[in-house]
């Protein structure tokens, strides 16, 4: 059953929208990603518009947010909380946007032997975001489960970093990747990784929020 209701239920909803917002630019993301590494840059092109569309999107449902909050939406010391937990989901569609960005524009050599590892990173990027979605739903219902799911986010991050230093190693051992491309696969790992990362982030906050009301 809810914990809240009236205004505090548009809030959720609201939240609610603005994780599925989030969710379809990962969506897109991975599709980029997957045919960039298939060779069909002039897809992947259309899929970067189609992530900077749906992060815009995102942002507005962002301060959509914000703004209901503000009209009066939980008690005031509640407020800051929802509003934090909302910006920090936004800045998981920002990092795969920028993501995004230095793989288009920067174009680099795609290495053939590392197509499977690369995906692998995106994906478990992607699977630390799903469980926080999980997380953030269960705060209206359990806390206790909102707790269970924020420490899962945080195992799902550690095994993003593992993946993420395991291919990066990989990108610098290989002898056919030139250095130029070594140095924009480093940073477009790094940028694939900080979706899990802001994944984990918004879950500190999750876990904060839900001890909080615990008490």
């Amino acid at each position: 059953m809810p914990i809240f209701g009236g205004k505090e239920s548009n809030v959720f909803e609201a939240i609610e929208n603005h994780l599925a917002v989030v969710d379809e630019t990962l969506v897109a993301f991975r599709e980029l990603m997957r045919v960039y590494l298939e060779g069909d840059f002039e897809r992947a092109k259309a899929f970067e518009r189609e992530v900077d569309e749906l992060e815009s999107k995102a942002d507005r449902l962002r301060r959509d947010i914000e703004t209901m909050l503000y009209e009066g939406a939980f008690l005031p010391a509640n407020r800051g909380d929802y509003v934090r937990l909302s910006e920090l989901i936004d800045q998981v569609a920002d990092a795969a946007e920028s993501a995004a960005h230095t793989l288009i524009l920067a174009r680099p050599k795609v290495p053939a032997e590392l197509k499977d590892e690369i995906m692998e990173l995106v994906d478990s990027s992607v699977k630390s975001y799903k469980v926080l979605v999980e997380a953030v739903r269960a705060l209206n219902r359990d806390v206790d489960k909102a707790i269970e799911l924020a420490k899962a986010v945080e195992d799902a991050e550690e095994k993003a970093d593992d993946v993420e230093y395991d291919v990066k190693g990989k990108v610098f051992e290989s002898e056919t990747v030139t250095t130029y491309a070594k140095l924009i696969w480093n940073q477009i790992l790094t940028k694939i990784g900080d979706i899990a990362d802001r994944a984990e982030d918004a879950s500190d906050q999750v876990m904060l929020m839900a001890i909080k009301r615990r008490g």
